[in-house]
């Protein structure tokens, strides 16, 4: 059972939750257009959910092996800092998940676009191994781009523009210039997240060398930040929804966004970065809880 817990620890399953909004927020605008299809669902969930627990496996691995998670780190304990698991473990665990990613990937496209024609599954193809590269070289390695000030443009790409539009894409096989707007909302408060996680570490971060945007510009503008990513993220979709027709229950995500206000509030008043830690979980599941609502009104009400 203890290792079980050390995996499962290794996972940051309270992570997942965010990982597969996107794909509510994609699966709902295909049934809007009058598609769906729940293998496809299926597999697109698991499929992130594996690349997310990759990402966390490979983040764990690279923080500890290059001294970042030290015993000065904010937050939850890594299995690795924590010796629940070596890093040859977690070394072992990565090229399992990378494994387990491949064959969902492929059975993904497969599902989705047949092996008639060849352009989109190659497209698709290349667009999963750059996700699994992604999801490593966010910490690992010595060009790591999360410890170069990029990872904000990485999760707003993939948590936000290819999970909203690249799996509405695997059921349309088409993409329509209003949909980007909920994909950069969804995008922009997944990378709310992340500067938050950020702040939370600028000064253990700061010591050993690890530039995110955060380090660069400081608490003070990470925070002006922090509220322009939100409050364009509750503008774009709110515009969306002006633009769609259908019963008024579709602004019903809008809801979500109280939460994310209300959390705006408490980063405004706080200049302890410890008490920004449990405001990690809220806006994360903030933005499950508007993609879940989202879902739930373009699927079953319009």
């Amino acid at each position: 059972m203890a290792i079980v817990k050390a995996w499962l620890n290794a996972a940051r399953l309270r992570t997942l939750p965010l990982s597969i909004s996107g794909i509510l927020v994609g699966t709902a605008l295909a049934a809007y257009h009058g598609i769906t299809n729940s293998t496809i669902f299926i597999l697109a969930i698991l499929t992130t959910i594996g690349l997310q627990v990759t990402s966390n496996f490979a983040n764990d691995y690279g923080d500890g092996v290059k001294g970042t998670d030290g015993d000065d780190r904010l937050g939850p304990k890594r299995a690795l800092q924590s010796g629940l698991l070596t890093a040859s473990q977690l070394k072992s665990g990565i090229y399992i998940s990378i494994i387990v990613n491949v064959i969902l990937i492929v059975a993904l496209i497969v599902t989705s676009f047949g092996l008639e024609n060849m352009l989109y599954p190659l497209v698709f193809l290349i667009l999963g191994g750059f996700a699994i590269w992604a999801a490593i070289k966010y910490t690992v390695g010595k060009s790591a781009y999360g410890y170069n000030g990029l990872g904000d443009v990485f999760v707003f790409i993939f948590f936000g523009l290819v999970s909203v539009l690249g799996s509405m894409f695997l059921y349309l096989k088409a993409i329509s210039f209003m949909t980007f707007l909920p994909a950069i909302s969804i995008g922009l408060l997944s990378v709310g997240v992340l500067n938050l996680n950020n702040m939370r570490d600028i000064k253990s971060d700061a010591a050993v060398g690890k530039n995110t945007l955060v380090v660069k510009m400081g608490l003070s503008k990470a925070k002006r930040y922090h509220y322009t990513l939100l409050i364009i993220s509750f503008l774009c979709l709110f515009c969306f929804l002006l633009t769609t027709n259908g019963s008024h229950l579709r602004y019903v995500s809008l809801t979500g966004y109280l939460f994310v206000f209300i959390h705006l509030r408490k980063v405004v008043v706080t200049n302890n970065e410890a008490e920004l830690d449990p405001e990690l979980k809220k806006l994360a599941l903030s933005t499950f809880f508007i993609a879940l609502l989202f879902f739930i009104s373009y699927f079953y009400f319009l």
